[in-house]
């Protein structure tokens, strides 16, 4: 245990043979259990977790698939079976080192819901980066606080993460996205729920393993979810269950747009190169103040991010 609480590491692996011992053997002592997921790997990826023999192993081979989210997904209610306050997600890579684990674990167990890690804490974490990966996950990081509605946070592809299971208990496991974008989507689903979420510096474990990502695949398959990720959390936060400024700000101000758009060019076509004063005005103004309220709905948007610990402290078990 970790401060009195039941810690579980839940542990996605695919085609991770030569490196799910070392997972297994560098993983602190107050880890109470490892849930590994062979997510149907080709390799003998089960058979080097067995001969670990590491008596808090529970080892789950899935027969088809599923992606490294459905693989964190199982683990995650198999470690909640097991009793679990606590799960935290270590790769099957070994890139997630596990001196860190207690900097996860303290603000979880103080009054956060969830923790992250984050590899970008200072500039320095940018070093020896190509440039094209530093803009693309600036970029990747703006669109899932967008999204997610979680502003204070950064690297969102950082799977190295501590959730309650009081919190997993609420949320819909079955709705997360399963693959490439399972942490994203998570983050959306946390919002919705007011999950207060924080961030935690911790820097990567680069090794020899190799990315089996397909980045032609997996890209188009990330914005489209954080599109409807981002619609879905306006519908569920800011209008079912409490119809707030941000969503009437947010559409009357795409409504303006769009209505200042068409008026413009609708100007342009009638006026045929000369407009008046006033046809111009028709269109601009419409505009000018849709701009205002999407920026307003941003700001009100910012402000209610669950950026601090709100929920009660984890008592020690007796």
């Amino acid at each position: 245990m970790y401060r009195g609480v039941r810690i579980a590491a839940v542990v996605p692996a695919y085609k991770e043979e030569n490196h799910i011992a070392q997972v297994i053997e560098t993983m602190p002592d107050f880890v109470d259990d490892i849930v590994i997921v062979d997510d149907c790997s080709p390799d003998d990826t089960s058979g080097a977790a067995r001969r670990a023999d590491d008596g808090r192993v529970t080892l789950i081979r899935h027969e088809v698939n599923q992606g490294v989210g459905g693989a964190v997904l199982t683990a995650h209610k198999a470690a909640m079976e097991l009793g679990a306050d606590i799960n935290v997600v270590m790769a099957g890579d070994a890139q997630m080192d596990p001196d860190y684990l207690p900097q996860l674990l303290d603000p979880v167990v103080d009054g956060y819901g969830f923790a992250k890690a984050n590899r970008f804490f200072s500039g320095e974490s940018f070093a020896g980066m190509p440039g094209y990966r530093i803009f693309g996950n600036i970029v990747l990081s703006f669109m899932t606080k967008l999204a997610s509605g979680y502003w204070h946070i950064f690297d969102p592809q950082n799977g190295y993460t501590a959730i309650r299971t009081e919190v997993l208990r609420r949320l819909p496991m079955n709705k997360v996205a399963a693959r490439y974008s399972f942490e994203n989507d998570l983050l959306i689903h946390l919002n919705i729920l007011d999950v207060p979420i924080v961030d935690v510096p911790i820097p990567a474990v680069y090794g020899n393993e190799v990315s089996s990502i397909k980045l032609r695949k997996v890209i188009p398959e990330l914005l489209a979810m954080l599109f409807g990720g981002f619609w879905r959390r306006v519908w569920w936060k800011y209008m079912v269950w409490s119809f707030s400024a941000v969503a009437l700000l947010l559409i009357a101000g795409i409504a303006l747009i769009v209505m200042g758009l068409v008026a413009g060019i609708w100007v342009l076509a009638a006026s045929v190169g000369s407009p008046t004063a006033g046809s111009v005005m028709l269109a601009v103004v419409p505009f000018v103040l849709g701009v205002q309220m999407l920026l307003v709905s941003l700001q009100l948007d910012i402000q209610a991010s669950p950026n601090r610990p709100s929920m009660h402290p984890m008592k020690e078990r007796t």
